[in-house]
């Protein structure tokens, strides 16, 4: 797989608190330079950044971010709100506070309500693999794949771990091919990318592919 092709399934990132204007329109710079499949970033910045883009970019955005314990109404209203600001995909937390207490009603009424305000964007639903058991992992995929969602996605990148190709390789096994992987944390570099996308990953959330990629010339 060459750079191109593996950038061209990159969500370019920068979700640093921290995080400058300036910082990210330089993401903006780089995305579309060497094709990256969105840049993804807060909330705050999403008009400024699609008014910047000028439809050349998807622009991602992360709800509930990076805990996931907003309530449901105030996820619903931060998809709204990111949706008018011209966010073209949706990347939410999950509440693992639900997860582990088996809350598996209220998990897919957030969901629904969720993918309801993005208005036919994709969403992403970030599970946070790192504090979950497989069965609680399984168990999210099924209800995200009955919710009909975009992609499952590993990790915040924000926790105690990020993405493993021993997750990645356990939700491809437990979606349907109509709900897709996304990779994030930890990916360093485009070998790792390549050994999530050959192991089922549609999706790479990185903040060093691009750099990478640049090095390499």
């Amino acid at each position: 797989m060459d750079t191109a092709t593996i950038l061209s399934h990159v969500d370019h990132t920068l979700l640093k608190p921290e995080a400058t204007w300036e910082q990210i329109k330089t993401l903006c710079d780089e995305a579309m330079e060497f094709g990256c499949a969105t840049v993804c970033i807060p909330p705050s910045f999403v008009k400024q950044a699609a008014a910047y883009v000028q439809g050349n970019l998807k622009i991602c955005t992360v709800i509930g971010f990076p805990n996931g314990y907003n309530t449901t109404a105030a996820k619903i209203f931060e998809t709204k709100d990111a949706v008018e600001n011209g966010a073209s995909e949706i990347d939410m937390v999950i509440n693992n506070g639900m997860v582990k207490d088996r809350q598996w009603d209220d998990i897919a009424h957030e969901i629904a309500g969720i993918k309801a305000a993005c208005l036919g964007r994709p969403l992403k639903v970030i599970i946070e693999t790192c504090l979950l058991s497989d069965m609680e992992k399984i168990k999210l995929c099924q209800l995200a794949a009955k919710e009909e969602v975009a992609y499952v996605k590993t990790s915040t990148g924000f926790s105690t771990g990020g993405a493993t190709r021993e997750d990645v390789a356990l939700l491809r096994e437990n979606l349907p091919a109509s709900v897709k992987v996304k990779a994030s944390g930890g990916i360093r570099t485009l070998e790792d990318g390549q050994a999530y996308l050959d192991l089922g990953a549609d999706r790479l959330g990185a903040s060093a592919l691009v750099g990478e990629a640049r090095k390499q010339g």
